[in-house]
């Protein structure tokens, strides 16, 4: 039985949550992990004060989270998992090693968008009360709130954004075989035909 690992990879504002949504109905059993919840999980579990201590709580506790959970899904034989991330050179190697250990034929489906449009959704979504606040706050910890979003402490600013998409190369990262879609107008993007041959290939290799 083969067993697949697909990426869902691209800078933030893609819509990688959608598509991980579109797949789940496609493949109810599979199993997802992503980078974000675990971040937002140690960030109301243990907080942190400064960016300092953010950044060291990804590099000690998140990063090695997802590795160790992501090793014992694959060790346990999950026929399809599926990771959504803006992936880069950073953790390209350590998921080639784990997809060749384990098994598992890597599928990256790579979504790219325009910048102004990338930008104009990270603006909107760091301003929505939905937003994790962990992710706009230069300190948080379980249980801090604000009301209005644009008082937020650590809003990224569009020259930022922008230097993190092109030095991190989003929209090049590549494992196994690649799929690649436009987003830039969200109407425009369909998958069907994308998931239809993954439902096909994955029950043809039961």
């Amino acid at each position: 039985m083969k067993k697949y690992f697909i990426l869902l990879a691209g800078s933030p504002g893609t819509g990688k949550t959608y598509l991980m949504n579109k797949l789940r109905e496609r493949f109810p059993d599979m199993y997802e992990i992503t980078l974000d919840k675990i971040k937002e999980y140690y960030a109301d579990s243990i907080g942190f004060d400064n960016l300092e201590e953010r950044a060291e709580q990804e590099r000690s506790k998140v990063y090695p989270f997802y590795y160790k959970a992501l090793a014992l899904y694959m060790e346990a034989g999950k026929k399809v998992v599926v990771s959504e991330y803006p992936f880069s050179d950073k953790q390209k190697g350590q998921l080639q090693k784990m997809a060749e250990t384990y098994g598992y034929e890597v599928i990256t489906i790579r979504l790219t968008a325009d910048f102004d449009v990338l930008w104009k959704r990270r603006y909107t979504r760091d301003r929505e009360h939905e937003r994790h606040l962990s992710y706009i706050m230069d300190h948080y910890h379980y249980g801090d709130s604000l009301d209005d979003r644009r008082l937020a402490t650590n809003h990224i600013t569009k020259e930022a954004f922008k230097k993190i998409i092109s030095d991190r190369n989003y929209d090049a990262f590549e494992l196994g075989t690649l799929y690649e879609f436009d987003v830039t107008d969200y109407e425009k993007v369909d998958y069907t035909s994308l998931l239809d041959k993954l439902e096909q290939q994955i029950a043809n290799d039961e």
